[in-house]
C-alpha cells in the first residue's frame, strides 16, 4: 500500500482546489467571450501569483497555465529562480509598478513587462535587456483615472503620453511593443474605463500595427474587460484564493 505523507496530501488537496478554481475561471472567460462574440482562444490567462509560493506556480503549470504575473521584484526574482531550479520555466509577466533601478533584475527573468509608464523606465529596460541579450515585450500602462496627473500609487501614463511612450519602446532594439495595459479606476464602473482603453489601444495600433495586446481585467471585472477587447486577463484571487501577507 502506498503511504501518502501529510505534505503530499496537502499538495494534492491544493492541486484539486486550483483545478476547480481554474475550471470556474475558464468557464467565465468562455461565457464572456460568447457574450462579446469572441473566441475564447483570443484570451491569454495570466495567473497572478503574488504572495503565493513557487509551489502554486508549479501546480498551476501542471494544470496547463503557462503565463504567470508578479508585481514585486523582491518576491518574483527568487520565485522565478525556484521554479527554474525545479525545471519549470513558464512565461513571466511583470505587472506591478517598477522602479528603473530594478530593471536589471526584472529583465533577467521576465518575458513581458506590462507596467511601462515613463520614458526613464523605457531607457532602463532597453539598456539592461540589451546587456543580457534578451528581447523583452513591453506594454504601455495607461492611467484611466479622470485626471491628467495619475495617482503615483497606482501608476500609468496619462492618455496623452501613451503614443510617445509606445514610440520610445518601439525604438529600443532590445524591446518589442506589445500593446497597452490598464487597471480600472477605483470606485468607478469598469466597463466605461475599459472602453476608453480600447480607444487608446486602437490609436496605438494605428501607428504600430503589431501592438495588438490589451492587458485588462482582473478577478472582479474580467467580463467587462473581455467585452471591451481585452486579450490578456490578470487573475489572482479567483484562481488562488485570498491574498496572503507578503513577507520580505
Amino acid at each position: 500500500m502506498t503511504v501518502i505523507s501529510p505534505s503530499e496530501s496537502a499538495q494534492e488537496r491544493r492541486l484539486a482546489e486550483l483545478a476547480a478554481n481554474l475550471a470556474a475561471v475558464r468557464a467565465r472567460i468562455r461565457a464572456a467571450c460568447a457574450a462579446a462574440g469572441r473566441a475564447a482562444a483570443e484570451i491569454r490567462l495570466i495567473a497572478v501569483t503574488k504572495t503565493f509560493p513557487a509551489t502554486d506556480v508549479m501546480l498551476l503549470n501542471r494544470l496547463g497555465i503557462e503565463d504567470f504575473g508578479e508585481n514585486r521584484d523582491q518576491e518574483a526574482a527568487p520565485k522565478a529562480a525556484a521554479c527554474a531550479a525545479a525545471g519549470v520555466r513558464p512565461r513571466w509577466h511583470f505587472v506591478g509598478q517598477l522602479q528603473a533601478n530594478k530593471a536589471g533584475s526584472v529583465v533577467s527573468y521576465a518575458d513581458v513587462v506590462h507596467s511601462v509608464d515613463r520614458a526613464r523606465l523605457v531607457a532602463a529596460l532597453g539598456r539592461r535587456a540589451a546587456l543580457t541579450g534578451r528581447e523583452i515585450s513591453c506594454l504601455v500602462q495607461v492611467s484611466l483615472d479622470d485626471a491628467e496627473t495619475p495617482d503615483p500609487g497606482r501608476g500609468g501614463a496619462p492618455p496623452g503620453q501613451v503614443l510617445g511612450l509606445a514610440a520610445a519602446i518601439h525604438a529600443e532594439p532590445a524591446l518589442s511593443l506589445a500593446g497597452v495595459m490598464a487597471v480600472a479606476p477605483l470606485g468607478e464602473p469598469a466597463r466605461p474605463a475599459y472602453a476608453r482603453l480600447r480607444q487608446i489601444a486602437e490609436s496605438v495600433r494605428t501607428e504600430f500595427p503589431s501592438a495588438v495586446a490589451i492587458s485588462a481585467g482582473m478577478s472582479d471585472d474580467l467580463d467587462e474587460a473581455i467585452a471591451e477587447g481585452a486579450t490578456h486577463v490578470r487573475i489572482g484571487t479567483a484562481l488562488l484564493g485570498g491574498r496572503r501577507a507578503f513577507v520580505r
